[in-house]
This record gives structure tokens, C-alpha cells and sequence, in this order.
């Protein structure tokens, strides 16, 4: 060491994305030096200090897609990135960020001296698994999953039947044993654990399919299964004839019985249906569109 060691100095931590607390430390470097003999606690307070960046960008995509999907944004409306930035204390960076995700989803568009326009419905992308999730979270939800199980009648099926040609040994396990779960935590009624299991069986089953295009769609499913549970459209207890067409599923898969494997997972997602439609009457007349776009 030198003769000469500073006895103070300045630390700036940045404890949030969007606002710097300057903190003056009087600290003898001597005695951090040689009586603790490392500079762990430099190392201890700079990751403390990080801002989680990721967090603040993510919910600020969550808000501004929620507000856009329950119309409080309605489409033509004009933002900039100094006021989103002000309106939800972030950094410009992380305003920016979010908008160029919103962007890649059709939700708004980015023009120099224009701005940030909210996009009409017709431009989104409706498979997006975050949108469906808004959709659900802030929309007319009993027509959101009529309209996604008419959607789902239009590939799972057919994905099913697929399996059924071309599942391997593991995959017909890995949907036995999610049945398996399914049953346990339907009797017991542990929602969450049966929504896992549920999840696991139609990853499962599209990923047997062998068709890329089909397992594209597993987040989609997964959001529908999500849906229905976290927004009190599940019974207490899981419909048991849905947990044996489930189990009439797995076994005709296992068997090779493309027929019956596609006549099973279309009654699934048609028991699923029924029961949103017998909860929310007359969710299949009204209309499962986006907010107005007028």
C-alpha cells in the first residue's frame, strides 16, 4: 500500500430504475484494507444496489397491454416515451423496451414526431400468450374461452390422433402419470396441482404429435388452462368425466387408436366448453371481440 490513502469518497447506488440516492460514506479504506482483510462488502452492497431491471419492464408491458386490451387505451390514442415514462416512474429505457414488445404484438405502432399509437383489435397477434392472458384478466372471459375452445376444437384433436401414430414410450408415460396427478389433486381438490398436471398432459400431447406447428400452440393451451382456474371458473372440484376423457386420451394414444384418441380430446375441450357456457349463459352469443375498436 501506498503512503497515501483516501479516508472518504462518494457511492452512488441506484436503488430503482428512476431515482439515484447519493449516499456519503465516511469510510476509513485503511481499516476495510487490513482489518477485513477483502472487499467483500463492496461486492455485497453493488448487487444489492442493482435495480431490477427485468421486473420494471415486465410489469410495465403487463399494464400497458392490460390497458390496451380493456380499452382505458383505445385505439388512435397517441403516447410518447417521456409520458409513459413519468405516468409509471421508469426510466425512458425501460418505457422504450416495453413499447417495442407491445410493438412486436401489433399493439401499437412507433413513428418519429408522431409517437406511440394504440393499434386497433384486428392488428394484433391473438395468439400472443400474454394477450390471451389480458384478454382474460380484463375482457368479456366466459366469450374469450368459448372463442379459444373454438380455436383449440380446430387442432387438438387432430394433434391428438397424431400422437396416437407417433408417441413414443416415454411421452405415454410422462400422460399416464399426469392423469395419474389429475385424479389425486381433482379428489383432493388442490386446483393448483390439478392445473399443473392438466398443463403438463396437452404439452405432452402436442409435443407427441410430431408436428412443430401444433407444439407452437402449447402456450396458448396453457393460458386457457390457466384462465379458467385463476379466474374462478373451475368448479371446487374438477369435473370427473373430464379426468376419464383425459384418461380415454392417454390410453388410446398409447394403444395406437388415432380414432379414438381424436374422438376423446374432442370431447374434452367440448365438456370444457359446455361447462363455461352453462356458468356464464349465453357466453356463445355475445361476442368474443376485443374492446371496440370505433
Amino acid at each position: 500500500m501506498g503512503e497515501f490513502i483516501p479516508s472518504t469518497y462518494s457511492l452512488v447506488l441506484v436503488l430503482t430504475d428512476y431515482s439515484l440516492i447519493v449516499i456519503r460514506l465516511q469510510v476509513d479504506i485503511y481499516k476495510i484494507c487490513f482489518l477485513n482483510h477483502d472487499l467483500r462488502l463492496w461486492h455485497d452492497v453493488c448487487v444489492i444496489a442493482q435495480p431490477n431491471v427485468g421486473e420494471l419492464h415486465a410489469n410495465l408491458v403487463d399494464a400497458l397491454g392490460a390497458g390496451i386490451v380493456s380499452g382505458d387505451l383505445a385505439p388512435g390514442q397517441v403516447l410518447n416515451l417521456d409520458g409513459v415514462s413519468a405516468e409509471h416512474g421508469v426510466s425512458r429505457s425501460v418505457a422504450r423496451e416495453a413499447i417495442r414488445v407491445l410493438e412486436s404484438m401489433g399493439m401499437v405502432a412507433s413513428r418519429r414526431r408522431v409517437g406511440i399509437t394504440i393499434q386497433p383489435a384486428v392488428k394484433w397477434n391473438m395468439f400472443d400468450p400474454r394477450l390471451i392472458r389480458w384478454r382474460l384478466g380484463a375482457g368479456d372471459r366466459a366469450a374469450q374461452l368459448v372463442s379459444l375452445s373454438e380455436l383449440r376444437r380446430g387442432f387438438e384433436p387432430v394433434a391428438a390422433a397424431l400422437a396416437a401414430r407417433r408417441a413414443d414410450p416415454h411421452q405415454c408415460r410422462i400422460m399416464a402419470a399426469a392423469v395419474s396427478d389429475m385424479v389425486v389433486h381433482g379428489r383432493s381438490g388442490d386446483l393448483e396441482s390439478y392445473l399443473l398436471a392438466d398443463k403438463l398432459f396437452h404439452r405432452t400431447l402436442l409435443e407427441a404429435s410430431g408436428n412443430e406447428m401444433f407444439r407452437a400452440l402449447t402456450d396458448v393451451v396453457a393460458e386457457v388452462l390457466s384462465g379458467r382456474t385463476h379466474h374462478g371458473m373451475m368448479p371446487e372440484r374438477p369435473n370427473t368425466e373430464a379426468i376419464a376423457l383425459h384418461d380415454e386420451v392417454a390410453r388410446a394414444i398409447r394403444l395406437q387408436d388415432e380414432v379414438a384418441a381424436e374422438k376423446a380430446m374432442r370431447a374434452i375441450i367440448d365438456e370444457a366448453a359446455a361447462a363455461v357456457t352453462e356458468e356464464f349463459g349465453g357466453a356463445e352469443q355475445s361476442t368474443s371481440s376485443p374492446p371496440s375498436d370505433d
